[in-house]
């Protein structure tokens, strides 16, 4: 009888750190490697930034925290549409912690929508603990914007805390070149998703919208 009782209890264990229920910052916790549910609303719609993910994937915040959600076929998410997924936590081999789901048949969307107010973080603030959410970022342009096609630009950015680099996707559509102002010594508004590229920390804007020359 004992037996029986540790072997279920075993199993119970072994459930709960494969699949579950989560917020958020409850997933970016977890053991890579876990299996975890969550739900949230979305961010950075899908493939936006392909060129630099290379994937099909999306952006994912609750009122916990904000993960990024990696996928080899395109979801077709747009802002602010309610997700609830189940996946694998684990690294995407560029420093950066994302959710796998197995296949698109674990993305569900839900009722309801959400539009999530970027958090307004000095330049730098932006790092581990920012890893995943929709942030603002104000500061002059100290450095590009520079080509880093086929992937996109980078830019940096500081307001006297410490610089952080703007890295725009390819696939957004953004050309910095296009936009006079985008030049060093000009102070810039910036909305995108924190993220990291192996030891750059950066902020990854999602459309021209998110750019703009500081009053």
């Amino acid at each position: 009888m004992v037996h029986l009782l540790l072997l279920c209890a075993a199993s119970l264990l072994v459930q709960s750190a494969f699949a579950g229920e989560s917020t958020i910052s409850q997933a970016r916790s977890l053991e890579q490697g876990s299996r975890v549910t969550v739900e949230g609303s979305v961010t950075v719609p899908s493939s936006v930034f392909s060129a630099s993910t290379f994937d099909q994937g999306f952006a994912l915040q609750d009122d916990t925290a904000g993960i990024y959600v990696s996928l080899s076929d395109d979801p077709r998410l747009q802002f602010h549409r309610r997700v609830r997924v189940t996946g694998e936590v684990g690294d995407d081999g560029f420093g950066q912690l994302v959710l796998r789901p197995a296949s698109l048949d674990e993305v569900e969307v839900i009722d309801g929508a959400q539009a999530w107010r970027p958090l307004s973080v000095g330049t730098g603030e932006v790092g581990e603990a920012t890893e995943g959410l929709l942030l603002e970022v104000e500061g002059t342009i100290v450095r590009g914007p520079t080509d880093d096609l086929p992937y996109g630009y980078s830019l940096f950015i500081d307001d006297g805390s410490g610089e952080v680099q703007v890295f725009i996707a390819a696939s957004t559509g953004i050309n910095p070149f296009r936009i006079g102002y985008l030049r060093p010594g000009i102070a810039i508004r910036v909305t995108g998703l924190s993220s990291q590229f192996l030891t750059s920390i950066e902020v990854l804007p999602r459309t021209t919208g998110d750019i703009h020359r500081s009053r």
